[in-house]
């Protein structure tokens, strides 16, 4: 029996998946999905054809697949083999894509990281993965280094970039060593559709990094399904964005979807709003996927419309927070062109919902249920409510949520086969999904179920208001109370007569029973690395506060 096994939930608490497009019965038992999503291009004679752009740099797929399989090659040689782990810590550039093709292609688990994690996360992840190599960029080795001590099973550390002596005298190996004289042929490890050949770790919202693992087909699903239903791919794209490689965004944008149909990459290592623009104009990008947080950083740079061409995009995704109506129609405004809204989750490995279905957005909306998938909203029972109601939102289709080495973080994930999301959601007369809450983030006060984001959203429309995160607190006779954290902006003083002020604008545009009845000015919220906020710190903060 594989080891692997060990990692993984009971059988038993796995969600039912659903294989309801043609695509997904095509595939074959045994597959590698680096031979499908790359050799194949080869085979259909698009080897001199772009796969890859990066800055002023362009890589073939010809070039990608030599240097995959002499990638592969030397990590052979290192002893690495089927279902190792190993960690990749880079920005996204094109060795990391390369690194993850590589990586699958001799039957070990690529397990992308976020390169913001701090040391303490990196040696966290690494010891849940049981990871036996670290593939980092010299940029990032720092806090690998500090790491190093605590890593229990990293028996290399493998440096992209950088000065080779220096990598070499500190005990690691340098990637052109690695690579150097390696063997440009390698075949591929054809292994289960259904094994794990990615671990993806969440960005720790409600806690520590939880990996989730995800089967060798899911590659080819999301590529299939939305790349194909969504996105309408086709060789002549370039699809753009700067999701990190180590989220489900990131992955199926950058690692998966673009070489099912022979299209291109465009790759950014550090989003800029004046980067990204550039990128977009001199890649001639034709499908975007932002974090609305970067669409709104592109609204702020004056001029933009004027400045940048960006007549190449034929379509813009969002997702990972709230769009809002405001900036769907700010930037439609401002440069004519629509953000498709969309709701996907690293468990489910991608998105499920998204407003790009029919191409028809409602503003403010999530979206449709991606072809392929069911999507229902239900009541604590299981039971589906009525159109406009609020409840659960439970998913299933060809990818499901699939804890690694968290059995009990697995059991509250599934309902009866279904994957829960975690949000709580309505649904409109034309089955568009309208976003309430996080579950964890639902307020509930005097029997009222409250969402925080319609509050924050409200906050931040007040001209003195820079940035908002809104919580429950507990209260002895409401159940909880809603308590407001609020940035202001430059120029601003705190006072109890802007708090009144606050109250008296969220009054005209919010119920009465949904006002913050405690506000407290602080400097900076808490957010994730990749801008998401954090109110379980908020809340935490707020409880030793109130000890």
């Amino acid at each position: 029996m594989s080891e692997i096994n060990n990692f993984l939930p009971p059988k038993e608490l796995w969600p039912e998946r659903i294989y309801t497009l043609p695509e997904y019965k095509e595939y074959p038992q045994k597959m590698n999905s680096t031979e499908e999503l790359l050799d194949k291009n080869l085979e259909k004679g698009r080897g001199k054809k772009v796969a890859i752009l990066f800055e002023d740099k362009k890589f073939t797929y010809e070039d990608v697949y030599y240097q995959c399989n002499q990638f592969a090659n030397g990590l052979k040689e290192l002893g690495i083999g089927i279902e190792d782990r190993i960690i990749i810590r880079s920005p996204n550039i094109p060795q990391a894509v390369i690194a993850n093709f590589a990586i699958i292609k001799l039957g070990a688990i690529s397990v992308p990281t976020s390169p913001l994690f701090a040391a303490k996360e990196l040696a966290h992840v690494s010891n849940n993965c049981g990871a036996k190599a670290i593939i980092t960029f010299f940029g990032l080795l720092p806090d690998v280094e500090k790491a190093k001590p605590d890593l229990e099973s990293v028996k290399h550390i493998i440096v992209i970039g950088g000065d080779p002596n220096t990598i070499k005298e500190k005990g690691f190996i340098p990637l052109q060593q690695l690579m150097q004289g390696a063997n440009k042929e390698f075949s591929p490890v054809r292994r289960d559709r259904h094994d794990i050949s990615i671990l993806l770790y969440t960005s720790g919202t409600t806690g520590p990094p939880k990996g989730t693992a995800h089967m060798m087909e899911e590659s080819l699903i999301v590529a299939d399904g939305f790349g194909k239903y969504c996105w309408r791919i086709t060789e002549n794209d370039v699809i753009g964005g700067s999701a990190p490689l180590a989220f489900g965004a990131g992955h199926a944008t950058f690692c998966a979807i673009p070489y099912r149909f022979g299209a291109t990459a465009s790759l950014i290592a550090r989003f800029t709003p004046e980067g990204m623009f550039e990128t977009i104009q001199n890649h001639r990008i034709t499908v975007l996927t932002l974090l609305p947080t970067a669409y709104r950083k592109m609204l702020e740079v004056p001029d933009a419309e004027k400045k940048y061409d960006l007549s190449s995009l034929r379509i813009l995704t969002g997702g990972g927070e709230s769009l809002t109506a405001k900036t769907y129609y700010d930037w439609k405004n401002k440069f004519g062109q629509e953000i498709f809204e969309s709701l996907g989750t690293t468990e489910m490995f991608f998105v499920f919902i998204s407003n790009a279905v029919s191409l028809k957005a409602k503003p403010g909306s999530i979206g449709q249920a991606v072809p392929g998938y069911e999507v229902k909203v239900v009541n604590e029972e299981g039971k589906e409510v009525g159109i406009g109601e609020s409840g659960m939102l439970i998913a299933r289709g060809p990818t499901g949520t699939l804890y690694w080495a968290a059995p009990e973080k697995q059991k509250g994930s599934v309902m009866n086969g279904w994957n829960k999301a975690g949000d709580f959601v309505y649904r409109d007369e034309d089955n568009y999904f309208w976003f309430l809450s996080r579950e964890d983030d639902l307020i509930k006060s005097s029997g009222y179920r409250i969402g925080p984001e319609e509050i924050e959203l409200a906050l931040v429309r007040h001209p003195a208001i820079a940035d908002a995160g809104v919580i429950g607190v507990p209260d002895p006779v409401r159940g909880q109370n809603v308590k407001a954290f609020i940035v202001l902006k430059p120029g601003n003083t705190p006072s109890d007569e802007l708090k009144e002020e606050i109250l008296s604008f969220l009054k005209e545009n919010i119920a009465i029973y949904k006002l913050p009845r405690e506000i407290e000015f602080i400097d900076e919220l808490p957010r994730t690395v990749t801008g998401k906020l954090l109110r379980r710190v908020l809340r935490q903060k707020d409880m030793e506060k109130k000890k």
